[in-house]
């Protein structure tokens, strides 16, 4: 859930090198989306892990996919979580604590530290969009998984609401590069490169937000949103109050997921 440059890689290193910004986005997330079920939630529901699998997840970061689905974890005969962030890598250890069956480590997708054909299953969720190569990436990621296995990655789409925050604030240029390098919409013939069957799967939801003081912490969240970052508070605040309507900013969100074979 990113604004900003995709090229920047240092602000992507400092917006998710702790837990708090992501903490921040993600509780913003739940309390004013729409569809109530969660992007999480739903993401999980479309897994097919089965008695014994061994399954490996790039990019955990606090591990918050898997809390609440124990059933889930005792189902893997060996699930390893991964990161590039040894902060979010520990606080994802912390969450789910140690686990004969899991396994906590740094790696990074362009150069997977597994053997061939490893894993019945491979999960990237929200950080294909931050890889460098990402050809390379996903071709790692085909090496690592055993024939017949499936690689699961969420992302966002192209008309989102940090579009639409773009216009209200007039950025463009440098100051509004939006990170459209893994989406909804190019996703498919990326993946294409490395998995001959991909079906992409759309999630329906929108933000409903009711109080803008949350909207303003949120945006102050996103390092790479440094043109706002800028601003004063109080500059911020107004130009929200003047897209409110009912006592409440809506936008619109476009989230999905590929299933790759």
């Amino acid at each position: 859930m990113q604004i900003g440059s995709s090229n920047d890689s240092a602000a992507v290193k400092a917006q998710y090198a702790t837990p708090k910004g992501l903490d921040i986005r993600m509780t913003f997330h739940d309390k004013y989306s729409t569809n109530k079920l969660g992007y999480g939630p739903w993401i999980v529901s479309n897994y097919d892990i089965r008695e014994g699998m061994k399954v490996l997840e790039l990019g955990c970061g606090t591990g918050s996919m898997w809390l609440g689905h124990d059933d889930l974890v005792a189902r893997c005969g060996r699930l390893v979580l991964t990161d590039l962030s040894e902060g979010m890598l520990a606080t994802a250890k912390g969450n789910l604590g140690e686990r004969g069956n899991v396994e906590y480590k740094i790696a990074d997708i362009q150069n997977i530290p597994f053997e061939d054909s490893s894993f019945d299953v491979v999960i990237a969720n929200a950080m294909l969009y931050h890889v460098p190569d990402l050809n390379k990436g996903i071709l790692e990621v085909r090496r690592v998984l055993k024939e017949g296995g499936t690689f699961y990655c969420g992302t966002m789409g192209e008309n989102n609401f940090t579009d639409v925050l773009a216009e209200w604030f007039r950025l463009g240029g440098e100051e509004f590069n939006p990170n459209h390098n893994f989406t909804m919409q190019n996703g498919t013939e990326k993946l294409h490169a490395a998995f001959k069957d991909v079906t992409p799967l759309i999630y329906d939801d929108s933000l409903h937000i009711t109080d803008t003081e949350d909207l303003v912490t949120y945006l102050r969240s996103l390092t790479s949103f440094k043109a706002v970052l800028d601003l004063p508070e109080q500059t911020i605040r107004d130009i929200l109050t003047e897209h409110t309507s009912d006592g409440a900013i809506d936008l619109p969100k476009e989230y999905g997921m590929f299933v790759c074979r």
